[in-house]
């Protein structure tokens, strides 16, 4: 990450002939938000003197104390490589504020900010590698997204196979221009699925990266007539698109997940940060996985996980441990979906390992066989718990779980399950065309 001052941001907006700078935030959903300002505005931005009415952000405000205002983040300004290079494009990263002064709190980035505060009050940095799968359709003729693609390619294919190929390469480029590190970008296994892997790196930087990543993702596509699509489960029949979250601890620069001396490689803090996760899933997966069709990704036959255990030698269960030992040692989280709000899905994360590590909570023994091809009474014997089935359940799950609630705050964890039971009211008065297919000849 850059390390800016005020003065850097003048100096480099003039040098690089800045005309416009976006300040983005996200709101409580996921969704990135931005105010637009000219050059002229900018002192006044860096002066914290940017305000918008916080009531018209779903989730944010009442109408009746609605004044918020912008604070960037001085590390986070980058230009934008695919705008006019003269006049160009930047942005900055801000947090949101009240007009007396204080933080908001139900802001996302805040809220991971404070987690990662309390760990590093215990001596813990947070560190994660998130792996980003997305789809590549066509758009119709006025440029709306479809779920059409010709392609037939699955994974690690190439070109002429991977029609999504071009794309997928100029994405990587635009995000390198950018200053992003891309460890590795392929084909998935359905078709038209991609994946792009941003280098592991600091929670809160990296939850700034994956909302530039989705953006950038969607502005490249475009520019190829295609539409980037992070839905976790646009078509039925094929696997869905996750965003598998691989989480460490360090503590003065060193893995304190690595043990030499253990049979996995791992060390007692890292056994302890699997039973927090463990222990609180259910009602992570309210944040990890925030939408309707999150769920119809986590069903059996598709690779997503559906059950609550953990392995280092098979990739059926919820928690895998990769093949890779020393400083690189970690722990891969594969229920999580790139509709997730990256800020809350790793402040819930941290929240609930952290949890582990200090009340020493050991995760139960793993499950190392294929675990749906295991049968249910086998399941039960060995205490494996299946993650919520429905948006509902994981909802009821977060409101029985007054810990991860409390990551949230109050506020915020209300708003979120009067929205999702909402969400889920709207979709479940829908009648689709599986029950026209299915029941109107028939009855």
């Amino acid at each position: 990450m850059n390390h800016y001052t005020r003065k850097d941001i003048l100096r480099l907006v003039e040098e690089e002939d800045v005309g416009f700078i976006r300040l983005q935030f996200t709101d409580i959903f996921g969704t990135m938000k931005n105010v637009a300002i000219t050059t002229s505005q900018l002192e006044k931005a860096l002066d914290n003197q940017i305000i918008f009415d916080g009531s018209s952000i779903e989730g944010f405000a009442r109408i009746e104390d609605s004044d918020m205002y912008l604070y960037p983040d001085l590390d986070t300004f980058t230009i934008f490589p695919w705008r006019p290079q003269q006049g160009k494009v930047a942005r900055l990263i801000c947090d949101v504020y009240k007009p007396d002064g204080s933080i908001f709190e139900g802001d996302p980035r805040y809220i991971l900010k404070k987690v990662l505060s309390e760990a590093k009050a215990s001596g813990y940095d947070f560190n994660v590698g998130p792996e980003c799968e997305f789809f590549l359709f066509h758009a119709d003729e006025d440029g709306r997204p479809t779920t059409l693609s010709h392609e037939s390619a699955t994974y690690f294919d190439v070109g002429p196979f991977d029609l999504g190929e071009n794309a997928r390469r100029d994405m990587v480029l635009t995000l390198e221009d950018m200053g992003f590190v891309i460890e590795a970008s392929h084909h998935e296994i359905a078709p038209a699925q991609h994946e792009i892997d941003l280098q592991y790196g600091e929670a809160l930087e990296m939850a700034d990266n994956i909302m530039t990543f989705k953006m950038v993702a969607k502005t490249i596509a475009k520019r190829h007539g295609l539409h980037a699509a992070f839905m976790p489960k646009p078509k039925y029949g094929i696997s869905g698109s996750g965003m598998h979250i691989n989480m460490s601890l360090h503590r003065d620069g060193v893995n304190v997940f690595a043990d030499a001396k253990d049979e996995r490689g791992l060390s007692r803090e890292a056994y302890y940060f699997i039973g927090g996760l463990m222990k609180h899933m259910k009602a992570v997966s309210f944040i990890t996985n925030p939408i309707v069709n999150s769920y119809k990704r986590l069903v059996p036959g598709y690779e997503a996980p559906v059950y609550i255990a953990w392995s280092a030698k098979n990739r059926t269960p919820l928690l895998r441990i990769p093949a890779v030992k020393g400083t690189s040692a970690r722990v891969e989280l594969r229920s999580p979906d790139p509709t997730a709000n990256p800020y809350l899905a790793f402040a819930v994360c941290l929240a609930a390992g952290m949890e582990g590590v200090r009340q020493e909570i050991l995760p139960p023994a793993s499950i190392d066989c294929n675990i749906f091809e295991m049968t249910e009474e086998q399941r039960e014997r060995a205490g494996i718990e299946k993650l919520p089935g429905s948006l509902l359940e994981a909802a009821g799950e977060f409101k029985k779980d007054p810990y991860i609630q409390s990551v949230l705050g109050e506020d915020l964890s209300r708003k979120l399950i009067q929205a999702k039971e909402k969400e889920y009211a709207d979709y479940r008065a829908q009648v689709t065309e599986w029950e026209i297919g299915r029941y109107l000849h028939r009855m």
